[in-house]
């Protein structure tokens, strides 16, 4: 069994692999379409071929930013699910019958990921990359959606990618009037990004953010601060104009706002709310005003947010703002 990347010439073999699945949204044509912008790369799609110039039984996709050096998350995963042959050279053997599982698919996935796992922590990559499913709200009744991810959670799972978190994606077409909630709050522009930064760390303490509360355990809540207020100046699409200080009629600063764009459509970004002012419902008068300047500002049908789906104050702000859950992403990570 070969474990390699791809090179470009053989694309449409691999695409031909890329077929319609409950589990993931990627297509043959989103695969191309970011492979022009490089958020793909041949480097970071790797396949498993039994032998020499055949089809591929596997297929891993990991994406990544334009400016990324390394890929940020698996975006895909395919796989026969015709049993394999097994690897032929004893030291791949070990390899692969440590982390063998019931389904053949999930055993020769996780026999690529491993491979490529090892090619990216050379490269100075760690810990592997998370992956990323995007799934319908109520995948977990429906037997085919169900189905399709588990395999692939047991492949992930056999390479350390363990740790799960779930968020729920909402959507809002910009056409319809925001309401109004309240006049409790003012939003002021700001240029200095330390005040960002400073009001971000602020905010941190008691995070119902998941992602954010693992990240400030591996880095601390000051690089976290720095490494996401530069994530969204740097490497989204959003403008710097629109960021906002929040603060009450009476000078109070209350937290901040980051509505942004990535490479497809308007987001709500980030915001926060200092520990003092929570249980006021601020978050959803922060989430209307972002609404609004997106509104405005994008010229776009639709924003897209998300919340973690245990974030059930987050979840019912988005929801008196008249946004609705779309998708789920499931988060698959090691650490």
């Amino acid at each position: 069994m070969i474990f390699r990347p791809i090179v470009p010439w053989e694309l449409n073999t691999v695409l031909g692999q890329v077929r319609p699945d409950p589990s993931t949204t990627i297509s043959a044509e989103t695969v191309r379409s970011r492979l022009a912008t490089g958020e793909y790369r041949p480097g970071w799609i790797w396949v498993a071929e039994p032998a020499p110039d055949r089809a591929p039984l596997a297929v891993a996709i990991w994406w990544g930013s334009p400016a990324d050096t390394h890929p940020s998350n698996l975006d895909a995963l395919f796989a026969r699910s015709d049993p394999a042959r097994a690897p032929a050279d004893p030291y791949e053997r070990r390899a692969w019958t440590s982390r063998a599982t019931t389904d053949p698919r999930s055993a020769i996935a996780a026999a690529l990921l491993t491979a490529a796992h090892q090619v990216f922590a050379a490269d100075g990559l760690t810990p592997p990359p998370d992956y990323h499913f995007f799934l319908p709200p109520d995948w977990r009744d429906r037997p085919e959606v169900a189905a399709s991810v588990a395999w692939r959670r047991r492949a992930a799972e056999a390479v350390g990618l363990h740790l799960s978190a779930e968020r729920l994606r909402f959507e809002r077409e910009t056409d319809r009037p925001v309401p109004t909630l309240s006049g409790r709050l003012l939003f002021t522009p700001e240029p200095d990004d330390e005040v960002f930064v400073d009001l971000f760390r602020r905010s941190l303490p008691n995070s119902m953010d998941t992602m954010s509360t693992r990240e400030v355990l591996l880095i601390g809540a000051e690089a976290h601060a720095r490494r996401e207020v530069a994530f969204y100046r740097q490497e989204m699409h959003g403008k710097r104009s629109w960021w906002r200080i929040v603060r009450t009629t009476t000078g109070q600063v209350v937290g901040f706002a980051i509505p942004s764009h990535n490479s497809v459509v308007p987001v709500v970004g980030y915001l926060g709310v200092l520990p003092e002012f929570r249980g006021r419902g601020f978050a959803a008068e922060i989430i209307a005003e972002i609404t609004r300047i997106l509104a405005v500002e994008s010229q776009a049908d639709v924003i897209r947010a998300e919340t973690d789906r245990s974030n059930h104050p987050m979840v019912a702000a988005f929801e008196l703002v008249g946004y609705r859950n779309r998708t789920r992403r499931l988060v698959l990570s090691a650490v």
